[in-house]
């Protein structure tokens, strides 16, 4: 029988076990070129806490065992949950203990949106479905800090709970929970894109308190405590908060019909959606809608950047470190001439993407003149198309590098390619970010 301690099977080591902030020589001057050089300790704590083994299992995992939706109890009771492997709120504990979705918001510092841009995108090298829910929380606080005085109950109630950083899964009212998470549901069957299109209604019954009757095709991360909504008001498209449990404890007219079976983003919930005399609160002003929401969408746009140049940067790495271990044609892979090309074209395309995304966070700083916020509103959609566009092919070039073991499931390059086109699609796809550009 054959020993296989004593036979060199020509594998490379696990990839696993390493610091993703030290071994990244790009990042860590990207920091120190945004401005945000104070970051540098934290940074190297997240890097070893995503470097992990146990959470590179905590991701697999997660993508292994999807969510699923369970409409009713065992008595017949209509309940909308998603339920998710527990993977799933381990990794959502460990983002949110680093501030993933509201560190800019509670420690509005100088670099503090660069030092959370690098946060995500190492969090993106490991892990994607998880941040769904993180960064629409994270667009949505300052729509929702713009909007607190019109609604008591935001300043008193919601604000301080969206910016709270220990995790809370439970299905309650807002007031009896440590935190909340914030979605998005704009999208309906017949528009898409074009939500003008919207024909979900909403009727007032005062107190900027509405009803709202329709459908939302894809209303993302469905177990988040609140969504921002577009709905037809009798002054327009407007935007509401459509909590998930009401104050009195009640589940919301929120129907979920079914999830979405898609390609990638296994881990993360997407859901259809009807509304059957939702209770929502306006947001601003009736027909305002698009305008409103559109502020936490430049936001969720600046996170595909970051979270694709994430997927990119694992790609490579991962090549990267098979070429250096697997030996081939007398050679580690590394030192043959045409592998080297293949890598050089990889680490131009990652460092690329890191250079454009920790660029573009710092136009997103607090403290951003004039200058750097025009820059900010034209070059997000630009940086978000060509990043995620690229990243696609990308990641295809690092998995043939690894050649079969990097087809097959036990490698990550399978999940990092399903999930690798999936920014140019959300918040807006490559036409629409030209278009508003244009």
């Amino acid at each position: 029988m054959l020993d296989a301690t004593k036979v060199d099977f020509n594998q490379p080591p696990p990839f696993e076990g390493r610091n993703l902030y030290l071994t990244d020589t790009s990042l860590r001057a990207a920091i120190v070129r945004e401005g945000a050089a104070w970051g540098d300790p934290r940074l190297t704590a997240w890097g070893a806490i995503l470097g992990r083994a146990e959470t590179f299992d905590l991701a697999s995992r997660a993508n292994r065992y999807a969510p699923e939706l369970r409409t009713h109890d065992r008595f017949g009771n209509r309940i909308d949950e998603v339920v998710f492997d527990p993977a799933w709120h381990e990794l959502m504990a460990l983002a949110m203990r680093e501030g993933e979705h509201a560190s800019p918001w509670t420690e509005p510092t100088r670099g503090a949106q660069v030092v959370r841009a690098a946060a995500y995108l190492m969090h993106a090298e490991v892990e994607n479905g998880t941040q769904c829910p993180l960064t629409m929380t994270f667009a949505a606080a300052p729509v929702l800090a713009r909007h607190a005085s019109e609604l008591p109950r935001l300043a008193e109630t919601w604000l301080p709970r969206v910016l709270a950083a220990e995790y809370d899964a439970r299905g309650l009212p807002v007031s009896q929970k440590a935190s909340a998470l914030i979605g998005m549901g704009m999208t309906e069957r017949q528009g898409g894109s074009d939500v003008r299109a919207n024909t979900t209604r909403a009727q007032a019954i005062g107190n900027g308190e509405y009803l709202l009757t329709g459908h939302k095709w894809f209303f993302s991360a469905p177990m988040c405590d609140a969504h921002l909504v577009l709905a037809q008001a009798p002054e327009g498209l407007s935007c509401f908060l459509l909590p998930r449990i009401l104050p009195d404890g009640a589940r919301n007219s929120v129907r979920l019909t079914r999830l979405k079976d898609k390609l990638g983003n296994r881990s993360n919930a997407s859901a259809e959606a009807e509304f059957d005399g939702a209770h929502g609160w306006l947001l601003g002003e009736e027909g305002r809608g698009i305008p409103i929401i559109l502020e936490m969408v430049q936001h969720t746009r600046l996170d595909c950047s970051i979270g694709s140049a994430g997927l990119s940067r694992s790609a490579f790495a991962q090549a990267l470190h098979h070429a250096r271990h697997r030996r081939a044609f007398g050679k580690n892979l590394v030192e043959q001439p045409l592998m080297q090309n293949v890598l050089a074209d990889l680490a131009v395309e990652s460092e690329a993407a890191l250079a454009l995304a920790m660029r573009l966070a710092r136009a997103f700083e607090s403290d951003a003149g004039e200058t750097e916020r025009a820059f900010a509103r034209l070059a997000t959609p630009a940086i978000k198309y060509w990043i995620c566009k690229r990243t696609p092919m990308v990641v295809a070039e690092a998995m043939e590098v690894l050649g079969g073991n990097g087809y097959v499931e036990e490698s990550a390059l399978p999940r990092l390619y399903r999930e690798a086109p999936l920014n140019s699609i959300w918040e807006g796809s490559g036409n629409v970010m030209c278009l508003d550009v244009l």
